[in-house]
């Protein structure tokens, strides 16, 4: 469940943003002290509360995780189904076209750098931990049929691949979609606040945002620190198996103060470059022992085990996702709440943080691209781990290790170290392998206190993140949190608190969907008016075919005008074209305002028009930006200077860069073309209206 630390991607280019009636405050990144204040004292209370009084807390936790599982299981079961379902039906739709950004944007990181973005985000210390003791629970232990035959072996890697696969990947990836799209597409801030906009409108500027934030987060610091707990008892085990050090609560302290001291140098000294370089050498570590295990065991076996394992995940699939195992025995159901339920919680905690990393690495990707590349990349590499390191557990029990077995059955956190213990050069692949999860959790603590604090933050730039006196707070509190847990039940606590902790979170996934699919309905409507609206050069506004020669045509085709000639003419023909429009649309009772923003970089032009909408705040508007650009070689007819920079005028409109130049074009082509794209929206406000209309009535359509 770990997500290398997040990336600031590049600078979003100013586009028109949606008015949401929020009060504007650039550059501002205050705490959001009704976010802040509710949540850290959410979480540091049931901290004091787990290490004043053990015994209540543990109760209180054994009661309700019982309740949970017993009453919404199956509700968690049918979010993660329904989750896989949403973002492939967005994905084949046409709404998969649609780009996380500006129709303009294009990918900032190139398909290979964000290939291994997204496959190291598949990595962790859990997924150590689990892929060892998982297989060998299902095999030994199964929900169904009988233990330690072949059925239970081919089920028992399917199993663990089930529970780190694409259903919970897509869990990720519904927050990932929603949290870009209303970022850099809407440019709001980025914030789970703002992917439910279409669904409650001004409110997410009140309490109802601020609950929907609060449950971010504290999901997220009970899901961080389940995943902190495993692996500092992990690492707990590596270090005795290596120095001797005992496992045991102290030891375990002392770590989890390492890597809160780590996150919080990160977050005092600006040392993000140097944690991603480690999250990068620490993949790099990852695959290197996975590659060393293949081929230093029985690697026709687990080749083998590796392609079976994918047909079998293929034919279970289907009847697993949806398993609830209602006819099963009391072991069924207590295997369900254990693993099922408690993974695809751990994944609803996780959703916000891992969602915003996917977000900010993936900004100009179609929505098509994003689920096939998260669903696809980190997949397969669990996958493979799982398989390689499952099976070999499983071969060594098979082969007639049982003691291996019931160590791993009964101290899950034991069974990584004891495989390796089988291969040669123990001490130096152990010391690997602790240092590759000392890594990760050091880089999940650092990465995870930034997102909190950008989550508990007013940042108007989807690009910033939180200031360093909360990150500071909540590299500190997760540590605190984790102690708690550890010192109560150790990773049974961080499970069943994780669980109960969930439920918010789980509901704010299921009211995004809601108002993700509502905002790229309202898009696709956008889209068909577009389509059915009338073209200009079929209804005679073409001032291309009726006043401008072809040589004048040409002469515009082939100039390079620089930036100060753009710009020039931007002031001028541009502006006033607007300003004749605007004025006209006031005679008619209409509001319309009109400005010219003299930004050194891409000045712009912009009309703004009021669409009278009664429920919604609906504005249409239509921009000029003076876009600089490298003059081509074959465009530089003279050897000067003033050359070798061109600009080109760009319309935006709510969406983005439309990506074509009207630069030279007449007043009159100006205004055909703003009132080309204005009555392509009023095609859609009509459009709108009428869906609006029959669901309504249900279904039953109205005419005007």
């Amino acid at each position: 469940m770990t997500a290398q630390p997040a990336v600031a991607s590049e600078d979003a280019p100013t586009v028109p943003k949606p008015d949401t009636g929020a009060p504007t405050d650039a550059g501002s990144r205050n705490i959001r002290k009704a976010v802040f204040f509710p949540s850290a004292a959410g979480a540091v209370a049931i901290a004091i509360w787990a290490l004043v009084w053990p015994s209540g807390f543990q109760g209180s936790m054994n009661s309700a995780f019982g309740w949970i599982t017993q009453w919404l299981g199956w509700a968690y079961i049918l979010l993660a189904t329904g989750a896989l379902v949403f973002v492939v039906y967005l994905a084949v739709s046409r709404y998969g076209k649609i780009r996380i950004g500006p129709d303009h944007s294009r990918p900032e990181f190139g398909m290979l750098t964000w290939t291994s973005m997204l496959f190291a985000a598949g990595i962790g210390t859990d997924l150590m931990y689990f892929a060892v003791s998982g297989p060998l629970t299902h095999y030994l232990a199964p929900p169904e049929g009988t233990a330690g035959t072949e059925d239970a072996a081919r089920h028992a890697s399917v199993f663990t691949i089930f529970h780190y696969g694409i259903n919970g990947w897509a869990l990720y990836t519904v927050m990932g979609i929603a949290l870009g799209y209303f970022a850099y597409r809407r440019g709001m801030p980025l914030a789970v606040r703002s992917a439910v906009y279409p669904l409650l409108g001004k409110r997410i500027h009140g309490r109802a945002g601020d609950a929907i934030d609060v449950a971010a987060v504290l999901g997220t610091i009970f899901g961080v620190s389940a995943s902190l707990g495993i692996g500092v008892v992990l690492i707990n085990v590596g270090l005795e198996v290596i120095f001797g050090v005992a496992v045991g609560i102290p030891a375990q302290v002392v770590l989890v103060i390492v890597g809160v001291l780590v996150a919080t140098l990160s977050a005092v000294s600006g040392i993000d470059r140097g944690i991603k370089r480690l999250s990068q050498a620490n993949t790099f570590l990852a695959v290197a022992l996975t590659v060393f295990v293949l081929f230093a065991g029985k690697t026709d076996y687990l080749l083998n085990a590796l392609v079976m394992n994918i047909g079998d995940f293929v034919r279970f699939f289907p009847g697993m996702t949806m398993d609830t195992f209602a006819m099963g025995s009391p072991e069924a159901h207590a295997w369900l709440a254990d693993w099922t339920v408690f993974f695809w919680a751990w994944w609803c905690a996780w959703a916000a943080f891992i969602g915003m990393f996917l977000a900010r690495i993936s900004r100009g990707r179609t929505i098509r691209q994003f689920v096939a590349g998260v669903l696809i990349i980190p997949f397969t590499y669990i996958l493979m781990w799982v398989s390689i390191y499952g099976n070999s557990a499983l071969e060594m029990v098979r082969s007639g290790n049982t003691d291996f077995g019931d160590l791993t059955v009964n101290n899950p956190e034991e069974g990584f170290f004891a495989l390796l213990q089988q291969y040669p050069f123990f001490t130096f692949i152990a010391a690997a392998a602790g240092l590759t999860a000392l890594l990760f959790y050091v880089t999940s603590a650092d990465s995870a206190a930034m997102v909190m604090s950008t989550l508990t933050s007013k940042i108007d730039d989807p690009n910033d993140d939180g200031k360093r006196a909360p990150r500071v707070f909540w590299a500190v509190a997760t540590g605190l949190l984790t102690i708690a847990m550890l010192s109560v039940g150790g990773v049974g606590a961080l499970q069943q608190a994780t669980v109960v902790m969930a439920i918010p979170a789980a509901i704010v996934i299921v009211l995004v969907m809601i108002s993700l699919f509502k905002a790229l309905r309202e898009e696709g409507t956008l889209m068909s008016a577009a389509r059915t609206s009338f073209p200009a050069a079929l209804s005679g506004r073409d001032e291309n075919a009726n006043h401008q020669s072809w040589r004048s045509r040409l002469k515009r085709d082939v100039t390079f005008p620089t930036p100060a000639v753009a710009d020039a003419f931007l002031y001028s023909t541009v502006v006033h074209a607007l300003d004749d429009v605007a004025e006209e649309l006031l005679k008619e009772g209409y509001c319309a305002t009109v400005a010219v923003l003299p930004d050194e970089e891409t000045p712009r032009a912009v009309i703004e028009i009021d669409c009278h909408d009664d429920e919604r705040k609906l504005k249409f508007k239509y921009a000029v930006h003076s876009e600089r650009f490298s003059t081509p070689e074959y465009a530089r007819r003279r050897p000067s200077s003033d050359c070798t920079l061109s600009a080109r005028l760009v319309v935006h409109l709510e969406s983005g860069g439309q990506g074509y130049d009207v630069m030279g074009y007449t007043k009159p082509q100006l205004i055909n073309d703003l009132l080309d794209n204005y009555e392509r929206y009023l095609e859609f406000l009509r459009l709108d209206h009428l869906a609006t209309a029959s669901n309504r009535t249900g279904g039953r359509r109205t005419t005007a």
